[in-house]
C-alpha cells in the first residue's frame, strides 16, 4: 500500500461488497508483506513467519472491516495497528519457541533452499541491521519501516505513529543520519 487507498474502496468493502473487498486485500498485501519480513526479518532463516503474518493482518483488517469507520486517518492507520499488533504477537511466540526440536527425518531429496554459506551471509547481514535498527528508538525504527520498507507517504505515516507529516520527515532524516553514523562503525564501512 504504497498510496493511499482511495475512500470509495475502503467504503464498499467496509459495506461487505465482495469485489471491493478482494480488490482492497489485493492492494494492501504486498505493503504488509514489506512491513511483516521488516519488522520479523527471517526467523528461523525464513521469510515463511513474516508471510505468514502478513497473512494474518490481512485475515484480520477482512474481519474488522465491518466495524471500520472513516475517523479523519487515513486507513493504512488503521491496517499499519492491526498489523503493528500482529508482529508483537509474533516475535512474542518466537521468543516463546525458540527451543530447537530435534527430529528423525531426513530429507528424500536434495533440499533446494540455499546453502549454508549464503544463509549465514543473509542471517548475518540481517543481524546487522537489526543491531542498526536497534539503536534507534521505537518511533525512528518504525517510521524508517514505514517509509523505506513499506513505502508509505509521511501523512499516512504520521496518522500510524501519532505525529504530523513534517515531524515525520524529520524524524526519519534524523534516523536515516544516526544509520550513517552507526553503518560505519557497525558494518565496517565509511559513514556518507
Amino acid at each position: 500500500m504504497t498510496a493511499a487507498v482511495e475512500p470509495d474502496l475502503v467504503r464498499r468493502a467496509a459495506q461487505r461488497d465482495p469485489a471491493a473487498t478482494a480488490a482492497l486485500l489485493v492492494e494492501i498485501r504486498p505493503g504488509l508483506v514489506r512491513y511483516c519480513r521488516a519488522r520479523l526479518g527471517r526467523i528461523g532463516g525464513a521469510y515463511t513467519t513474516a508471510d505468514d503474518v502478513a497473512q494474518e493482518v490481512c485475515l484480520a483488517v477482512f474481519r474488522a472491516l465491518p466495524r471500520y469507520r472513516e475517523q479523519g486517518s487515513p486507513f493504512s492507520a488503521f491496517v499499519y495497528g492491526i498489523a503493528a499488533h500482529k508482529v508483537a504477537d509474533a516475535q512474542r511466540a518466537a521468543i516463546r519457541d525458540s527451543a530447537v526440536t530435534p527430529t528423525d527425518t531426513y530429507l528424500e531429496r536434495p533440499d533446494a533452499a540455499p546453502g549454508p554459506e549464503q544463509q549465514a551471509l543473509a542471517t548475518d547481514l540481517a543481524r546487522r541491521l537489526s543491531v542498526l535498527l536497534g539503536h534507534l528508538t521505537a518511533t525512528q525504527r518504525e517510521i524508517i519501516i514505514l517509509r523505506v520498507a513499506v513505502g508509505l507517504p509521511a501523512d499516512e505515516v504520521g496518522a500510524v505513529v501519532g505525529m504530523s507529516a513534517a515531524a515525520v520527515r524529520v524524524t526519519q532524516s534524523r534516523a536515516l543520519a544516526r544509520l550513517r553514523t552507526l553503518a560505519g562503525d557497525t558494518l565496517d564501512e565509511v559513514a556518507a
